[in-house]
């Protein structure tokens, strides 16, 4: 679990982080001064699963910060920090998890623990399975999705492929159509299969696996179930075994396929 602490109350951000490091040892807790930094931070890092949010910092408060990173994540557990109640409508608003007084009393935010709205990554990743060894295929609560255009599953494809890297327009068009016909045209077009992708999620609450970005996105990989990454991940003692098949509608992805290949040959041939 990725958490955030965004506070320019530096006694207030110690008393929190360890009061959080209590509750979750095996959590990478980030603290930061002002709200543009941990901006940064998602945009760059990908988006934490909570965040503890100062709703007086400057140049961004609590409240805008958090508007961003649940655009980013919609399964982002928020909870407001501020010095009266006077913000709550303010955090009504954006559906955060929690509203918090300071100077924060540990009874205070133990309760508002108890009570998260979401359950971090395990809200996703127990409803999407994502098939790469053969063909490719998304399944959700184990049935296959189905897009409005075939292609957008391709463009998922290609974004799984490059296991959580941010892949530009450009590289997806490349993959998709080499240098077949016109880029603005095929440009227009990938704008017709992100908005397909992002209307297929919403349909199903699950906006939260993709990180998107100016002109780029990528799959968040702790938010999905990938037989891919988990052979990655775990070799032999994995559920999924690769046996020479990934992908198989698609050739754009021969040359990882290929490192696949030579993955496997070696592993079984220690």
């Amino acid at each position: 679990m990725n958490i955030y602490v965004v506070s320019s109350d530096k006694k207030e951000t110690k008393k929190l982080k360890d009061f959080l490091m209590g509750e979750y040892p095996d959590a990478n807790i980030s603290s930061f001064g002002d709200s543009m930094s941990s901006l940064a931070s998602a945009r760059e890092d990908g988006v934490p699963d909570m965040a503890f949010l100062d709703h007086d910092m400057p140049e961004l408060s609590g409240y805008i910060l958090g508007t961003y990173l649940k655009e980013m994540n919609p399964f982002i557990n928020i909870i407001l920090l501020a010095d009266n109640r006077e913000h709550a409508y303010d955090a009504v608003k954006i559906h955060v998890s929690g509203y918090l007084v300071k100077p924060v009393a540990n009874k205070d935010l133990q309760y508002e623990l108890s009570d998260l709205r979401y359950s971090g990554a395990a809200a996703t990743k127990g409803r999407i399975f994502i098939q790469t060894f053969g063909d490719f295929e998304i399944f959700i609560d184990g049935t296959p999705i189905t897009f409005k255009y075939s292609r957008t599953k391709e463009m998922v494809a290609i974004l799984v492929n490059n296991r959580g890297a941010q892949t530009t327009n450009g590289e997806i068009i490349a993959s998709m159509w080499e240098d077949d016909g016109d880029p603005e045209k095929k440009l227009s077009y990938l704008r017709n299969l992100r908005q397909d992708l992002q209307n297929t999620l919403k349909k199903y609450k699950l906006e939260g696996i993709i990180q998107k970005q100016r002109g780029s996105m990528s799959i968040v990989p702790g938010r999905i179930e990938c037989d891919l990454y988990e052979w990655l991940d775990k070799k032999k003692e994995s559920k999924y075994q690769y046996i020479g098949d990934y992908m198989n509608q698609y050739s754009w992805p021969e040359f990882f396929h290929a490192e696949l290949d030579e993955l496997n040959y070696q592993l079984y041939d220690e």
